[in-house]
């Protein structure tokens, strides 16, 4: 009864209540095949209607419409002897065209949520039921165009980073250049400096020595010297030195001589 009151207010459009009456159904009946896919059916054109909340209608219309893949697959299916082989084909093409249109829809909330590999994949399984089916064609067409433009410009992206990455270590190189340029600019600037220094020190030495010599010139010749006097070696004076001092005792003995005949003429003299 729910699910037939959700249908009537889905066809005028009242998809609030729409939703409200599936739900209720599913409540009763967690595995309902119609409740389940028709709550899809009622999200997805909600989604469509609610741009604000559509990414979390059309993540909802997806859960709801795998639900009845999963209701599906714990049903075993099972040939009723009874019925004529005419009835069981149109009964089994019914089922079929159904499915095809579960797969379609499915597709459908893959593809607004860019899911294309998932959606393509489930158009493809609305296509092996209905081949015939235009709108699951085209809609095929357009998700693998999509999936393509998508893997490009995840290429394009990866090729923009690497590029961007490339560029980076390009500029670090050339800082780090520049760096060292700098350092080795600043290194040359301390050595010239340093070098300058020790150049002006000596220069300054030089002139000092200059200055020096210049003053005992001038000395020299103040002193009425036009040359400096000579120099002797260590071994000249020191033989000039032991002769002095040979001559001054040579004259210290004379005089102890002498000293000593006055003494012995005293002596004679006062021995009267």
């Amino acid at each position: 009864r729910e699910v037939r009151s959700g249908n009537r207010y889905f066809k005028k459009n009242n998809l609030k209540e729409a939703d409200i009456e599936y739900r209720k159904a599913l409540i009763k009946d967690s595995l309902s095949v119609a409740a389940n896919y028709n709550l899809g059916n009622t999200l997805y054109k909600s989604a469509q209607a609610n741009e604000a909340e559509s990414a979390s209608l059309f993540k909802q219309a997806e859960e709801s419409y795998k639900r009845v893949a999963d209701t599906l697959s714990k049903v075993e299916w099972t040939t009723d002897m009874k019925i004529s082989g005419a009835e069981y084909s149109k009964r089994a093409k019914a089922e079929n065209a159904k499915a095809a249109d579960y797969y379609y829809n499915l597709g459908n909330s893959y593809l607004q949520q860019k899911m294309y590999q998932q959606a393509i994949d489930s158009y493809k399984q609305s296509l092996r039921r209905n081949p015939a089916d235009m709108d699951a064609k085209e809609n095929l067409v357009y998700a693998q165009k999509k999936l393509e433009d998508q893997k490009n410009n995840q290429q394009n992206q990866q090729n923009q980073q690497n590029q961007d990455q490339n560029q980076n270590q390009d500029q670090n190189k050339d800082q780090n250049k520049d760096q060292n340029q700098d350092q080795n600019q600043d290194q040359n600037k301390d050595q010239n400096k340093d070098q300058n220094k020790d150049q002006n020190k000596d220069q300054n030495q030089n002139q000092d020595q200059n200055k020096d010599q210049n003053q005992d010139q001038n000395k020299n010749q103040q002193n009425g010297g036009g040359t400096p006097p000579p120099t002797i070696s260590r071994q000249a004076a020191e033989q000039m030195l032991q002769a002095m001092q040979e001559k001054e005792n040579d004259t210290k003995e004379k005089v102890k001589k002498e000293k000593a005949k006055a003494l012995q003429k005293k002596r004679l003299e006062k021995n009267w």
